[in-house]
């Protein structure tokens, strides 16, 4: 026979089958479920329920104890790594994970509760009281303070930010970042070769302002010759490189 209790108090099929599982001591991961789904059954059969929406839920979960029944009847399955699947894992998940939320809202109820106990009050104190500086006595603060410890403790101040720099770092100047793409210096060679049908590598170098242009032109001047838009030529080996414009 299954253990009468009240069954509005259930919110839910999962609900349900955790005080079956709390009524009966059983262990979580090791649901008997043969007793479990008979006890459910009987309460399913005592349930009188009107709103079919809510009746569903216990009767889907109903078919999903049947289901894991049968398939406890069976031979087990085989995974691909050669272990044997239980067939009440999926369920076991979900019920620890239903627990899990449940004491929650446990705690943030108690919680709700402690905090409605708390009383509080708006400050009422006079604003002359608010406003009210104590007063400094520059004597009694500065004491025996003079211009000669001043001016000691002001140089030490100042040694210990001196110490701070960094010998190396310090002479670094600012950096920045120089812009320039391949394609704006592809624009600026293929003019150059242009108007200069004939020009030396070293020359179109030796106008570049810094060693990111001198990068770039050496691209454009690669992706230019890959076009057919200019030839290169070196009659002796570490003589000068001669381009010869194509366009």
């Amino acid at each position: 026979m299954g253990i009468p209790v009240k069954l509005q108090v259930f919110e839910g099929p999962l609900d349900l089958l955790l005080h079956l599982i709390d009524e009966n001591k059983i262990d979580i991961y090791d649901i008997p479920i043969v007793e479990i789904t008979n006890q459910y059954m009987e309460y399913i059969k005592a349930m009188e329920q009107s709103d079919m929406n809510v009746m569903s839920e216990f009767l889907l979960m109903a078919a999903t104890l049947l289901d894991i029944k049968c398939r406890m009847l069976l031979p087990k399955e085989v995974n691909e790594d050669g272990e044997e699947e239980d067939p009440r894992q999926e369920l076991v998940e979900q019920l620890l994970q239903y627990k899990m939320y449940k004491y929650m809202s446990y705690e943030l109820k108690d919680r709700q509760f402690n905090g409605e106990r708390l009383m509080y009050r708006e400050p009422n104190i006079p604003k002359e009281v608010q406003n009210y500086v104590e007063p400094v006595d520059l004597d009694e603060l500065l004491g025996d303070l003079t211009i000669g410890k001043l001016r000691v403790i002001f140089e030490d101040v100042m040694k210990k930010q001196t110490d701070k720099i960094d010998p190396v770092r310090s002479r670094f100047g600012k950096i920045e970042k120089e812009e320039v793409t391949v394609e704006e210096k592809l624009s600026y060679v293929e003019e150059y070769a242009m108007n200069n049908k004939r020009f030396s590598f070293r020359q179109l170098l030796n106008r570049q302002s810094s060693k990111t242009q001198i990068v770039v032109t050496f691209l454009a001047i690669l992706e230019l010759m890959k076009a057919g838009k200019i030839t290169i030529e070196q009659e002796q080996p570490f003589d000068d490189i001669l381009i010869t414009s194509q366009m």
